[in-house]
C-alpha cells in the first residue's frame, strides 16, 4: 500500500509538525511508500488530494493543513470549501482521505493540536488514513 500526503505550507509553524506525527505514525505502521505533496494552502488541499487519488498509485491520502480563526469570515469560507472540498474527492475517486486540516481559533490551540505525541492530529489522520485503505482492502473493488 502506497500512502499519500498532501500538506499545506501556510502556517508551516504548524502544518511541519503535523506532517512529522504523521510520517512518524506511517513510520510506526511499517510504511515506507509516502508520497508528500506541499500546496500553498488550506483551499488547495482537495485538489491535489483528488489529482493524486486519480492516478490510482496510492491507497489513502492524507490532508494536514491549519486554518487559524482572523476578523473576517474568510477563515469560514475556506474551512468549508476545504472540507467539502476533500469529501468530493473522495467520493468521486473511491479513495479514502483522512482530514488532518487543523481549525482553530488561535495559534496556541494550533500548536496544542500539533504537539508531539499520540494527540498530535497529523498522527491521528494517519491512523485514519491507513485504517480506511486496509478496510477497503480487505473489501475489494466490488466493481466485476
Amino acid at each position: 500500500m502506497r500512502i499519500a500526503i498532501v500538506v499545506s505550507r501556510f502556517n508551516d509553524f504548524v502544518t511541519e509538525r503535523l506532517l512529522e506525527g504523521a510520517l512518524a505514525a506511517l513510520s510506526e505502521a511499517g510504511f515506507d511508500g509516502v508520497d508528500v505533496l506541499r500546496v500553498p494552502g488550506a483551499f488547495e488541499i482537495p485538489m491535489a488530494a483528488q489529482r493524486v487519488a486519480e492516478t490510482g498509485r496510492v491507497s489513502a491520502v492524507i490532508c494536514l493543513g491549519c486554518l487559524i480563526r482572523g476578523a473576517t469570515p474568510h477563515f469560514e469560507f475556506i474551512a468549508s470549501a476545504c472540507a467539502q472540498g476533500i469529501t468530493a474527492a473522495s467520493s468521486t475517486t473511491g479513495v479514502p482521505m483522512s482530514f488532518g486540516v487543523l481549525t482553530t481559533n488561535s495559534a496556541e490551540e494550533a500548536l496544542e493540536r500539533a504537539a508531539p505525541g499520540p494527540a498530535n492530529k497529523g498522527r491521528e489522520a494517519a491512523a485514519a488514513a491507513i485504517e480506511m485503505a486496509q478496510l477497503f482492502a480487505r473489501i475489494g473493488d466490488g466493481r466485476s
